[in-house]
């Protein structure tokens, strides 16, 4: 039990974060700005611990089960991280955008951002990496097709359909990814897994590996994912006042959601492309771009037709032609089986752009 307690420390000092958070939430709401901002601040670094305990048990049964089904495990995890932060987040401001610019943020980060970083690291160490072209191609497709029903058609919608479209929208992510869902783990998983040649799987074993208790693993993250939602209730209302008046970009709370929930996912695809293993990269990367956009679509738009209150879901243009970029470029980067230092560095400014463009307020 002292041992598990050790493996828990952070998921434990959460919990206990929130504990104290509560009782004091009136006290950081009402000791003035700077008070709130800070306890935000800090709320958001302990949420970011539970979530990496949280991917930690959703890498372990990842590794149990072997990909394609882990690196589904891995983004199911983090999209689960960030339906929980941005439903509470929902109810407690009027920010008719959080939720696009959330999602819109999470692309952003998940392919230009982990994607580029781990394919120019990974290309500055081994050169061109190897991976199945097929399964870069079915995501960017799906990412497409889901971002321009979702959040670029909305923008032609009349205010008067919009429970209409809505209701739509709902259905057509939940057969999208049904689908995808069947191709992944059915006949054609082939199309999202890679055999690396033997001489570099040798070098895996060389570790021991981590005994999973299913139960155990299951559990934890399940607890760390109602801790974590516990966390953001407070930070939630203590991190909006302390932005309020600063003139702090409007898209800066969707990005902290955004990062929040791909922290573990950066690390885990960062040692993918240092030990040479492309393929689960691009699972992470693309699969996490695909369930966010796919799975937190038709959850906030169902809680918008129960609450009757529209989210404002179409893109800016700046926002679109940033979309479509990144996807253009991943689709000629990702069409021949291979990553590269170059390819990594194209995604890589793509995202740096992406927040010269937050922080421009655009």
């Amino acid at each position: 039990m002292l041992t598990l307690f050790k493996q828990e420390k952070f998921l434990l000092l959460a919990l206990l974060a929130a504990v104290v958070a509560y009782p004091l939430e009136h006290w950081m709401l009402h000791s003035g700005q700077p008070v709130a901002l800070a306890a935000g601040l800090v709320l958001i670094a302990f949420i970011v611990a539970a979530s990496m305990r949280v991917a930690h048990h959703a890498e372990l049964l990842a590794e149990k089960v072997g990909d394609p089904y882990g690196t589904m495990i891995l983004t199911l995890a983090a999209v689960l991280v960030e339906v929980v932060i941005l439903a509470i987040m929902m109810s407690n401001e009027a920010s008719s955008t959080l939720v696009r610019d959330t999602i819109y943020s999470a692309v952003m980060l998940d392919i230009n951002g982990i994607l580029g970083l781990a394919a120019l690291m990974g290309g500055i160490k081994h050169g061109e990496q190897s991976y199945n072209d097929d399964s870069a191609r079915s995501y960017s497709v799906m990412i497409l097709t889901a971002m321009g029903v979702s959040m670029v058609v909305p923008e032609f919608i009349p205010e008067a359909n919009w429970k209409v479209y809505s209701a739509f929208t709902i259905g057509a992510m939940i057969v999208l990814y049904t689908l995808f869902l069947r191709m992944q783990v059915g006949p054609h998983s082939y199309f999202f897994s890679y055999s690396y040649p033997e001489k570099r799987r040798k070098k895996v074993p060389e570790e021991e590996p981590e005994p999973v208790n299913l139960t155990l693993s299951i559990a934890t993250l399940v607890f760390g994912v109602v801790v974590i939602g516990a966390l953001a209730e407070v930070m939630s209302k203590t991190l909006d006042l302390g932005l309020e008046g600063t003139g702090a970009p409007p898209v800066i709370t969707a990005i902290l959601v955004a990062a929040i929930s791909a922290a573990p996912e950066i690390l885990t695809a960062l040692r993918a492309a240092l030990a040479n293993r492309m393929q689960s990269v691009v699972n992470i990367a693309m699969g996490a771009s695909l369930s966010t956009v796919i799975l937190t679509v038709p959850v906030m738009e169902a809680m918008a037709l129960y609450t009757g209150q529209p989210f404002q879901m179409a893109m800016t243009p700046v926002q679109t032609v940033m979309i479509f970029l990144t996807l253009i470029v991943s689709a000629i980067n990702l069409n021949d089986g291979e990553t590269n230092a170059i390819e990594g560095m194209t995604h890589f400014v793509l995202f740096a752009t992406f927040i010269m463009l937050s922080l421009l307020g655009l």
